[in-house]
């Protein structure tokens, strides 16, 4: 496999479609997939939903450093199992280990805590990777996108640019860009049905394409 680009993929908040834009990526760049830390096992966790909407081959799939039952916040979810995250055991793997593209998915959102002392935020600037933010569409993604892209600047951790996921606005994408400072790469409309040859069809000639092929 060729080298080509490693990404953080996160979310503004919890189910705006990391893990649909995540899968979407992957196919469109041949990466591997990881999501390091796993709140909630139905249907496999997310690792499990990518598989299948993929069919993705075992070798694509890094397993999680961390799987946990219940489908709260990671530093929670390790407490009622009795387990502190080791932050060691959430390097990136190496070139040798996975020389093509990567595609690493966060558990929920930038400032969800990882342990009590260690913030999702935190392990991003740590990865020196940088992210592609996935916001909702609609009412509320205003605050919730310009406050995450507020604190990414913070944190000086650089910012592809966003998808949007739901159905098209008319101003959203056009304010987020101008307030935010960065480019909506994708808006993605809820998919008459969710494949990988839906998939391939918004990714083939758009902006996010482009940018991450570049």
């Amino acid at each position: 496999m060729a080298p080509g680009p490693r990404l953080v993929i996160v979310g503004t908040d919890t189910d705006v479609g990391k893990t649909v834009v995540s899968a979407l990526v992957v196919q469109g760049l041949g990466a591997t997939y990881w999501k390091p830390v796993q709140s909630g096992l139905e249907e496999g966790g997310d690792s499990g939903r990518v598989q299948r909407l993929l069919n993705l081959p075992p070798e694509r799939l890094l397993p999680e450093a961390y799987r946990f039952e219940a489908p709260v916040s990671p530093h929670w979810a390790a407490e009622r199992e009795g387990v502190r995250i080791d932050r060691q055991k959430l390097e990136l793997p190496t070139l040798e280990q996975v020389p093509g593209p990567l595609v690493v998915e966060t558990a929920g959102g930038l400032l969800v805590p990882l342990r009590r002392d260690w913030l999702q935020i935190e392990q991003i600037a740590h990865w020196r990777l940088p992210v592609l933010l996935v916001a909702r569409s609609g009412l509320g993604t205003l605050n919730h996108t310009l406050l995450s892209l507020e604190v990414l600047e913070r944190r000086s951790i650089p910012v592809l640019g966003l998808v949007l996921n739901g159905p098209l606005h008319a101003d959203n994408p056009r304010t987020l860009t101008e307030l935010g400072g960065v480019p909506v790469l994708l808006e993605l409309p809820p998919l008459e049905r969710l494949d990988a040859a839906s998939l391939a069809g918004r990714w083939h000639g758009s902006a996010l394409a482009h940018r991450l092929q570049a």
